[in-house]
């Protein structure tokens, strides 16, 4: 065959196909169909869905149209305004609305309370349900609305600061907390106090139907249980501006739980820099103005200090595995060799009596360690750090029953050596 010639299809005729030529977008004439279905139904959540379900709207593409959250004070942000917050639609660079009707029926018209704006979370949760694919579209619209929050005026960001609070009561699918939480950190609406106004009004919401336990589960999915802060303007971010802000706003359990928070840090840079000193056998004295230093700042309670120095303390001791004795003189060395620092803070009867509590907890937790508790005690006595009413009043009336009896046992010859002392003198 020549390399001109070519093979045909006789007798065929080919058809040359039509390109599928996608239809023009007209989200305002979707806006304007969705408005009169509101409207013919008076507002009637459930009546206005049913004609929804009915209805041959292209959902799949206006789905943006049919949720969009912006206001008419958004300049060329979004080409249409959605029905469902606002009831109608805008042009880009306008405030007001474009022509066409508006029905008095959205969230943004209503009044600024949970009871009122309820029943139209319910309403999108019914939505979503039988139009799952709008799942996206309600996520996408409500991070451009959160992202532009400074352009509604305050009463419109509590209604949709309410909403939102809602849908994560309700649990309303399609809505991650990341969607919410993660848009509110631009610079302009932290810095002039919208996001910590919106997040405030969200928190008491929330919390009406509620436990505090799932505002931090939320929290934390949103990335934003160890920074509640990054809501609050640079002047007010402080611990002490949380507190004094949530108070006033009377979210009492979410300033404790954030006080908890800060002193649980504190707490565990406390254990890690005595850790470091402790292994590295630094001075005495140096560690001793370490923990005075971390305990005014943290605000430490004393009897907890105490609990942290006996654990960190015996932490440092590197056991042996099976030798009985060896780790009793490792145990005694480290009371011998640290005495002072748990002199300095045991600084009362109750301070001692706890630490003859931890030293029987331990003992009662440790299988190498039961058996040397007398010992520990007795080393705790001579260096100075246990005072021999402090000894007794455990062994009369201690209330701890953890290995209790065999403690108070193998302690009786040392108790009665004391007791004998006392009378001589």
């Amino acid at each position: 065959m020549s390399s001109k010639e070519r093979p045909t299809l006789g007798g065929t005729r080919i058809k040359t196909r039509k390109r599928n030529i996608a239809a023009p977008l007209d989200p305002a004439a979707f806006a304007d169909a969705v408005v009169q279905i509101y409207l013919d139904n008076a507002g009637d959540l459930e009546l206005v869905a049913k004609s929804i379900e009915s209805s041959d709207l292209n959902f799949s593409r206006y789905g943006d149209t049919f949720f969009e959250a912006s206001t008419p004070f958004i300049i060329n942000l979004l080409l249409s305004k959605g029905v469902v917050f606002t009831g109608g639609r805008t042009q880009p660079g306008t405030t007001k609305p474009d022509e066409g009707e508006r029905h008095p029926y959205s969230i943004i018209d209503c009044e600024p309370t949970r009871e009122v704006i309820l029943p139209s979370v319910i309403y999108i949760q019914k939505i979503l349900r039988r139009r799952p694919f709008l799942i996206k579209n309600l996520e996408n619209v409500m991070r451009r609305f959160l992202q532009s929050l400074e352009l509604f005026e305050e009463n419109e960001s509590k209604k949709l600061a309410i909403f939102t609070a809602l849908a994560f009561s309700q649990k309303l699918s399609g809505l991650p907390p990341e969607t919410v939480f993660q848009p509110l950190l631009k610079d302009n609406l932290v810095s002039k106090g919208i996001v910590l106004s919106f997040i405030t009004d969200f928190f008491k919401v929330y919390l009406v139907d509620n436990s505090l336990d799932d505002l931090i589960s939320i929290l934390k999915r949103g990335k934003m249980e160890e920074n509640l802060l990054e809501f609050f303007p640079s002047a007010k971010r402080s611990s002490e501006g949380f507190s004094e802000h949530f108070t006033k706003e009377g979210l009492i359990p979410l300033v404790e739980y954030n006080e908890k928070k800060i002193f649980e840090v504190k707490l565990k840079e406390m254990k890690s820099a005595l850790t470091t000193q402790i292994a590295e056998e630094v001075d005495i004295t140096e560690v001793i103005d370490t923990v005075k230093q971390r305990v005014k700042d943290a605000k430490l309670p004393d009897i907890e200090i105490v609990r942290i120095l006996w654990d960190i303390l015996m932490d440092a001791v590197q056991w042996s595995g099976k030798n009985q004795q060896q780790n009793a003189n490792l145990a005694l060395r480290q009371v011998k060799t640290w005495a002072q620092l748990l002199n300095t803070f045991c600084t009362n009867g109750k301070l001692e009596l706890e630490l003859v509590y931890k030293v029987q907890m331990q003992c009662y937790e440790d299988a190498k360690l039961m058996k040397i508790f007398p010992e520990i005690v007795r080393s705790l006595y001579y260096q100075d750090v246990l005072a021999e009413d402090t000894i007794l009043h455990w062994f009369r009336k201690g209330t701890n029953p953890k290995g209790r009896q065999a403690f108070v046992k193998a302690l009786e010859p040392f108790v009665n050596w004391l007791e004998e002392a006392e009378e001589e003198e």
